[in-house]
């Protein structure tokens, strides 16, 4: 289990990036891991259909802390489809069976593939952010 928690891991838990709530967000979202507590809000708005502002308030293990973190460096830009996309490449990650995200920090989450019951302590901000994403965009239909 040590593994999981490496000292590069740890500090971008600790970065915090991103963290806080926006003013005005176009959407928000929060989603809870009901196995272990862990929750994420992510609150976003939108330049068109795309990420031009992010914050994100994780409470939970480090693992969803420092996906969480991970996230905020690259939202911005991103569309519904962009995560959609990015959440499936993430998952397969963990399975085993892809690369991953695009993102220097993905290669600290190696360790969780072995661990089936932590995936989801990745997957739920990236499941925030599509679901606040999404919000925003229905909002402005």
């Amino acid at each position: 289990m040590n593994d999981l928690y490496d000292d590069a891991l740890v500090a971008l838990a600790k970065a915090k990036d991103g963290a806080g709530r926006l003013d005005a967000p176009d959407g928000t979202a929060s989603v809870d891991n009901p196995l272990c507590g862990d929750r994420v809000t992510i609150d976003v708005t939108l330049d068109g259909a795309r990420v031009d502002g992010f914050a994100q308030k994780a409470r939970g293990c480090i693992l969803t802390q420092a996906a969480a973190g991970m996230i905020a460096r690259h939202a911005h830009g991103l569309d519904a489809g962009d995560i959609e996309a990015l959440r499936a490449r993430v998952r397969d990650f963990l399975s085993s069976a892809g690369d991953g995200a695009d993102w220097p920090e993905m290669a600290l989450f190696e360790p969780v593939r072995t661990v089936r019951s932590r995936h989801d302590c990745v997957l739920i901000a990236f499941d925030a952010l599509l679901e606040a994403t999404r919000k925003a965009r229905d909002e402005r239909a």
